[in-house]
């Protein structure tokens, strides 16, 4: 059978710009970029709501232009994605938008690609890494991406709506059935269970003694803050036993991520647990990491070491459809790994 797909008069769906970049110089004309990090920040079943949310979040445009009104979509239409968890959830992000836009199931070639084998100096490093979250289509040589193209075949109908499914339920203001969806597995979608491991990593949780505590991200930030003046970049860079957990986390997250909920940990309540005063760098200079410094005030510590009283003693964390630390939204991590209500 020849091939279904020609390069050139396809339309495809890049998840990073490394990709697009190369798409473009293998002879593509129609890329469009649909590169936003899911798995932080809110997401929302609503086309424009998730728009309008996304760019509250990072205070940008940023380069996702899934729903922009310039795409022009055109059949066929090829996904290429790699194993990085915030592609796998854009891939079910787009799968559900192009059936909003009318195109079926075999319109639509799904080209799956499994992380490159790493050198020998960096398979160490590698194989401690908990999440994947680094890789790329790009990491694969020209010839690999077009005969992968060359090969393409639509999914089955069945699995295609599966992907939707997953959308639909990471978006959904109860996350107990996509927390479920990652626990029992669904086939086809191997990517869940690290995306769940991933995601418990920002709810609080709750001890068999049922006390609350920190989220494992904020125990890290919270290890890290000394009562002396620091930058993002002096928290995520100090020498500590958690250093390796904060960037593997960072890694899924975007570096910026850090400045952020610190920004929120300083904001959040008139009596503050973590204290912010201006850094190095003007705030407007472009240097986010290094525009403030942070501290840890007493109260802090009392919260460091003792835990939370009430879920509201932390500033709410959006994630997916959901929120970590919201009073209207108890969701509490237990010992056992699942996801309850408070």
């Amino acid at each position: 059978m020849g091939n279904l797909v020609d390069i050139g008069r396809a339309t495809h769906v890049a998840f990073d710009g490394l990709t697009a970049e190369q798409l473009l110089q293998l002879g593509a004309t129609n890329v469009v970029r649909a590169s936003d990090r899911l798995v932080i920040g809110p997401s929302r079943r609503d086309d424009l709501e998730h728009v309008r949310a996304r760019r509250l979040w990072w205070n940008s445009e940023g380069w996702d232009k899934v729903y922009s009104s310039e795409v022009r979509w055109e059949p066929p239409i090829v996904l290429w994605v790699s194993a990085s968890l915030h592609e796998r959830v854009n891939l079910w992000r787009t799968c559900s938008w192009l059936r909003h836009l009318g195109f079926a199931h075999h319109d639509i070639f799904v080209l799956d690609f499994e992380p490159v084998p790493p050198s020998r100096a960096a398979s160490r490093e590698v194989l401690t890494r908990p999440f994947t979250c680094s890789e790329s289509v790009s990491d694969h040589a020209d010839e690999v991406l077009l005969d992968r193209l060359g090969k393409a075949r639509p999914w089955s109908g069945e699995r295609y709506e599966r992907a939707i499914r997953l959308w639909e339920s990471y978006v959904d203001e109860n996350p107990l059935p996509f927390v479920e969806s990652c626990i029992a597995g669904v086939e086809g979608f191997a990517e869940l269970a690290p995306l769940w491991e991933l995601f418990s990593c920002f709810f609080p949780k709750k001890t068999a003694e049922s006390r609350l505590r920190l989220s494992r991200f904020d125990e890290i930030v919270f290890s890290r803050l000394t009562p002396d003046w620091q930058t993002p970049v002096a928290i995520a860079a100090q020498k500590s036993e958690t250093l390796v957990d904060m960037w593997h986390l960072l890694f899924c997250t975007g570096d910026l991520f850090l400045p952020r909920r610190l920004e929120q940990w300083a904001s959040h309540s008139s009596s503050a647990f973590v204290e912010r005063a201006p850094g190095p760098k003007p705030p407007d200079a472009g240097y986010p990491m290094l525009s403030e410094v942070y501290r840890l005030t007493e109260r802090g510590m009392r919260l460091r070491d003792k835990g939370l009283e009430q879920l509201t003693d932390a500033p709410s964390l959006p994630i997916a459809g959901t929120e970590a630390y919201s009073p209207s939204a108890p969701w509490v991590l237990l010992d056992d790994g699942r996801l309850a209500r408070l």
